[in-house]
């Protein structure tokens, strides 16, 4: 934890404070302020295997950068722990394997596609089952809901369709079902959202995305409330099975915590600025936008997000040819995968997913960057002329 510099408690510290100060303590080597990069794969021990006194043996298990990062990542969530990984998808893994044979795993229906191919191919190879429900009707979540129910999985805003789940009802279902809450916060960030706030249980990140914040790194993160056998369980699937970070990434990723707050804050405005402006446009079906109050969740983003994020999805009208047709006319925006850096991306998500996509055909995935938002809207208006 960040120890207060007089030893004296004070009232907690804001959010943007904690995002630049967790995981910064000066190195007690040198004094410097950069956090140091560890490299070393391996650790001196003792003839008896006995750990040194900072607990380190062997990369797989832990590394002293690695461990630096999953404790800013738990101070900034609010979690007792937190477990960093070499991507999203294998945090993902790591903790639906930490499940028993025989669980059952709800999940929301509009849900990243790599989960969902993990929740169809993967789950009932490993002896669980996987279930969709609309996690927007709460009826409907209740009635979907088994005494072998171990783990409700949820996105808000989800991935593509932007969605927003009321997370502080879900958390309550799920309790009242004896289950565990996972909410994949990737797209709010802890900068705008933090779910074991609002009653989850574990968050998944997909550090990659806005938390490494200049497409530049590949990682991903559980963040647990407490150090529980959920938590430990994950920790030894990662040690065993070996889907760890390396020591540069996580570097990367505690680098871009530093620039977390700032980022989000800016590109949350840009995304809101580009998103009134193309409402309504006559190539556009629908801007799928927490922060438009024509959006069916904004009265529930509101409650739950400081600011609404930097991610959208255009429906376009056309059908797919309208959709492709469009993302090829782009100037700024880059077709490309990922989201979350500073430059603005987009693709028409059907045509990169799996073969069970859900995903509308008419649906282009914005991820709106640091750039003036006066000139991406400019952007995306000439990309959706009529020719």
């Amino acid at each position: 934890m960040i120890p207060p510099p007089d030893g004296v408690q004070h009232a907690p510290m804001r959010f943007e404070t904690r995002a630049v100060h967790a995981g910064g303590e000066p190195d007690p080597a040198t004094g410097a302020i950069a956090p140091p990069l560890h490299l070393s794969t391996t650790f001196e021990h003792g003839p008896a295997g006995e750990p040194h006194a900072a607990g380190h043996i062997y990369i797989r298990e832990s590394n002293p950068t690695q461990s630096r990062l999953e404790d800013a990542l738990a101070q900034i969530e609010g979690g007792e722990t937190a477990l960093a990984f070499g991507s999203g998808v294998g945090a993902g893994a790591a903790c639906l394997q930490a499940l028993d044979p025989g669980s059952h795993v709800l999940f929301h229906r509009d849900l990243y596609y790599a989960f969902r191919t993990m929740a169809l191919e993967y789950l009932p190879r490993w002896g669980m089952e996987a279930s969709f429900v609309d996690m927007t009707d709460l009826g409907a979540l209740r009635a979907a809901l088994r005494p072998s129910t171990r783990l409700v999985w949820t996105e808000s805003p989800t991935n593509p369709m932007m969605q927003v789940l009321d997370l502080r009802a879900i958390a309550g279902e799920a309790k009242r079902a004896g289950s565990l809450l996972l909410v994949d916060g990737t797209f709010a960030t802890p900068a705008l959202q933090r779910p074991l706030e609002l009653g989850a249980d574990v968050v998944l990140h997909s550090t990659t995305k806005y938390l490494g914040g200049h497409s530049d790194v590949h990682g991903g993160a559980l963040v647990f409330r407490a150090r529980g056998d959920l938590a430990a369980k994950a920790a030894h699937n990662r040690h065993i099975l070996g889907a760890v970070a390396s020591p540069f990434a996580s570097w990367m990723v505690l680098r871009g915590l530093r620039t977390l707050a700032c980022r989000m804050e800016r590109q949350s405005a840009n995304a809101l600025a580009v998103a009134r402006a193309l409402e309504g446009h006559p190539g556009i079906a629908e801007v799928h936008y927490p922060g438009l109050p024509s959006h069916p969740g904004h009265t529930v983003a509101a409650g739950q997000m400081s600011a609404f994020g930097a991610m959208m999805s255009l429906r376009t009208r056309g059908g797919r040819e309208g959709a492709v047709r469009a993302a090829s006319r782009v100037r700024l925006f880059r077709n490309a995968t990922s989201l979350g850096g500073v430059e603005s991306l987009l693709e028409h998500r059907r045509s990169v997913e799996s073969a069970d996509s859900t995903t509308p055909d008419d649906l282009i995935r914005v991820s709106i960057g640091l750039e003036h938002p006066d000139d991406l809207a400019e952007d995306l208006r000439q990309a959706l002329e009529e020719r």
